[in-house]
């Protein structure tokens, strides 16, 4: 009979931080570390093959860090993917583990997802074992605090939030005054790269897969060989030495290009100026403070201008930490919401990318090779399509959760839910991100090679994104004549005359049909 431990350490797959909360008073001698790769994880939404990978590489590494050997061995309980005694997920493998070490009390870093928290919470209670959750603190703001910030708003404004996190944590501060005297530099960022692209761009830092991954990617390729996806260009950071590699990378070669360019987009070019830093941020592999602070540094040694600096800085200060308070506020029923009554189901292209509109071919092409789109083809072109033909939200947000290399829910529903979809009726953002195809042509050059013309919504050659816009604004035209940050669509929609708005809603009609019957 296994002697009863003291605590039974929870890790889960995106908790890999040996400076966890998890880990406060570890003791090798009266602690277990308890992991679990279950395929319930990687089918609760239909994962892609990059997704499944990047966290089973990232788990196998620590596992095997957390190992060490001699008098700092740590005794790990960890069932692999293809164990044959797996029971599938993680209530039924914790119970398992439970019963094994009849632990004195199961701890645990709150999961980033509300569904794994209840299931851990009731597989211990069906144990009998006490359940302690502990705060996250890789983030800089805990969820009490943002609690504390919300209170009495009849509004949460990121803006304001983003303030706050800058005077509390004095980053690009002097004093209570922001660097350059500005906020934000968005007059000086988000253009395009005009007709001539963006030139000859360092590719970022490559990851070759090591022996552990190269052996997870097989497995993968076996146990999920009908997901979508491909494994076959997978490179990207599973360890904290690679996550720092990858931050020196991005803040000497791309940073000082990131803000003026952080919008624009361009064929074939998956990744230019940005990042790639944020699955290795929400894996835990990079601290969100070291993050920050070679990007301040890179101002305040020349390296990089202010207005890319602030903006990458806006990022994971302002958005990233805005988003999981909005989250766990607002959870559990924040997942129902559906503020505009969307319920067309998702496009089967979203699967394939077999589609004649090139801006979604791209980008759903492109998310399926790497795991990986930047945020405004995330927003503003597979995004926006999903809100202008009316998809049903949670749809979409299952989508967006299954292909990402970085989707942990906590950051993917505020972002996919409220902020694309405006499914929470404007709890994350203060007007719906709609948009015709004249928004696609002029940040990026997808539109030069597409049979449809973002300058027109009727017609054989009308831009679907194009008429959708115009039908989006006239089925919700009541629902936002309140909102003056739609003041001035909505008062161009009343240029157009009965016969115009007719043709769109027939237009529009067609183009619903013929896309959901495929």
């Amino acid at each position: 009979m296994q002697q009863p431990v003291r605590n039974l350490v929870v890790v889960l797959g995106d908790q890999l931080d040996l400076n966890s909360a998890a880990f406060d008073g570890f003791d090798s001698r009266l602690d277990v570390v308890w992991m679990a790769e279950v395929p319930q994880e990687a089918e609760h939404v239909w994962s892609t093959k990059p997704h499944i990978a990047v966290f089973l590489s990232g788990m196998r590494h620590f596992r095997d860090r957390l190992r060490g050997d001699g008098e700092d061995s740590v005794t790990i309980d960890y069932t692999e993917m293809d164990d044959p005694t797996n029971r599938g997920s993680l209530a039924s493998e914790l119970r398992r583990a439970i019963k094994a070490w009849r632990p004195e009390e199961v701890i645990v870093v709150r999961p980033g997802e509300w569904r794994v928290q209840e299931a851990l919470q009731e597989a211990s209670d069906a144990e009998g074992a006490p359940f302690a959750i502990r705060p996250d603190r890789h983030f800089l703001c805990s969820t009490e605090d943002f609690g504390a910030f919300a209170e009495g708003r009849k509004r949460l404004i990121m803006e304001h939030f983003y303030r706050t996190m800058r005077r509390r944590s004095g980053v690009l501060m002097e004093d209570d005054d922001p660097v350059g005297e500005s906020w934000n530099y968005d007059d000086q960022n988000r253009r395009s790269f005009g007709t001539e692209g963006p030139g000859q761009v360092l590719a970022p830092k490559e990851f070759p897969p090591d022996e552990v991954t190269q052996k997870v990617l097989s497995l993968v390729e076996s146990l999920f060989a009908d997901h979508p996806g491909d494994l076959t260009h997978f490179d990207w950071p599973v360890t904290p030495e690679d996550a720092s590699e990858a931050l020196e990378d991005f803040v000497e070669q791309r940073l000082t290009c990131f803000g003026r360019f952080q919008d624009a987009m361009w064929a074939d070019e998956p990744y230019l100026y940005h990042s790639r830093l944020s699955s290795a941020l929400n894996l835990k592999l990079l601290d969100p403070r070291d993050a920050l602070k070679a990007a301040e540094d890179a101002y305040q040694n020349g390296v990089a201008p202010l207005n890319g600096v602030e903006g990458f800085i806006r990022q994971i200060l302002g958005w990233r930490e805005f988003v999981r308070g909005v989250y766990w506020l607002h959870m559990p029923d924040y997942i129902e919401r559906n503020e505009l009554g969307a319920d067309a189901p998702l496009p089967a292209f979203y699967w394939s990318g077999e589609t004649d509109m090139v801006c979604l071919r791209q980008c759903i092409n492109q998310t399926m090779r790497y795991g990986y789109a930047h945020h405004i083809q995330r927003l503003m072109v597979t995004g926006l399509f999903a809100l202008l033909l009316g998809v049903e939200p949670r749809q979409v947000h299952e989508w967006y959760l299954a292909v990402y290399v970085d989707a942990v829910e906590w950051v993917e529903l505020p972002n996919t839910l409220g902020m694309s979809q405006f499914a929470d009726g404007g709890v994350m953002a203060t007007k719906p991100y709609c948009a015709s195809g004249r928004y696609i042509d002029r940040m990026s050059n997808y539109c030069a090679d597409c049979q449809y013309d973002p300058s027109r919504r009727v017609g054989e050659e009308a831009c679907p994104f194009s008429t959708l816009y115009w039908d989006f604004l006239m089925r919700h035209r009541e629902r936002l004549s309140g909102n003056p940050r739609m003041g001035l669509q909505l008062h161009n929609l009343k240029r157009l005359d009965g016969e115009a708005r007719q043709s769109i809603r027939q237009q529009a009609g067609c183009i619903r049909d013929r896309i959901l019957a495929s």
